[in-house]
């Protein structure tokens, strides 16, 4: 199953930062957040990434072709005009970086990677949030659910919106930013099957969160798998702050793979 990571907007929030780089490739802990969220998933097998870019999508580019020499132990010997690497970390990822376009909106740059995803089920999340989920739980739980997705809903102490989710948790109902605190958030990690591309009209404007899922719900096929573990978004220089924190006292939840 591939995963689909949305790495492409400004991360206006963090302009501290994203003056120099997408959100996604701001470091904690001297790792871009894009890298934990690879993590994650590849703890769990799942390997094979298409990471959606658009706003400054080189950053994101090039560091991926220099993975091992950022990363190892090397000689540059330039008299012989040559590199040897000595130690280097093996990751067994394939990443695609598709570039879906400077201002493209959630919707869109999802759309546009129909093709890569070749009509089989998908994983898809955000590039800025991070989680201890255990993504073959929420894959079970999407499967047995019977529905065209699933959400992972979580429920953070504020300033989000809320979802309303019946006893069968399906959602009934998908407001992306209503007034209240103390309500079941839309918290990425989502398990797809391929007919949710379907949803998504065509034109850069689409935003994946208004009439996309929107439909959805009001179809009956949007699950929530209601999540009270922890879950933290990387919104502003605080949060960035506070997980580098984390990672640095050897105190992350998210961290369950072996160095």
């Amino acid at each position: 199953m591939k995963v689909l990571i949305l790495a492409g907007g400004l991360g206006s929030r963090l302009s501290e930062e994203t003056v120099l780089k997408p959100k996604p490739m701001v470091e904690i802990g001297g790792y871009p957040i894009l890298w934990h969220i690879m993590k994650i998933y590849s703890h769990y097998g799942f390997n094979d990434f298409i990471v959606l870019t658009g706003y400054k999508s080189h950053v994101i580019k090039d560091y991926f072709v220099n993975y091992y020499q950022r990363y190892s132990d090397i000689t540059v010997d330039m008299v012989k005009n040559s590199v040897t690497v000595h130690k280097t970390r093996q990751e067994p990822w394939r990443v695609t970086m598709l570039y879906t376009g400077q201002n493209a909106m959630t919707g869109a740059r999802i759309k546009k990677a129909s093709d890569y995803i070749e009509n089989q089920p998908f994983l898809l999340t955000y590039g800025d949030g991070l989680s201890d989920i255990d993504i073959s739980r929420l894959i079970a739980d999407h499967k047995k659910s019977g529905k065209l997705i699933t959400m992972t809903a979580v429920k953070p102490s504020g300033r989000f919106g809320a979802l309303s989710i019946d006893q069968s948790n399906t959602i009934t109902s998908f407001v992306e930013k209503p007034k209240g605190d103390g309500s079941w958030i839309n918290g990425g990690f989502f398990v797809c099957q391929p007919e949710v591309m379907n949803y998504i009209s065509e034109g850069d404007d689409v935003i994946f969160e208004r009439t996309p899922l929107e439909k959805l719900a009001k179809d009956g096929q949007l699950h929530a798998y209601k999540y009270d573990g922890f879950w933290r978004p990387m919104d502003t220089l605080k949060d960035k702050t506070e997980l580098t924190a984390m990672w640095e006292s050897g105190q992350a939840p998210w961290k369950k793979w072996e160095d």
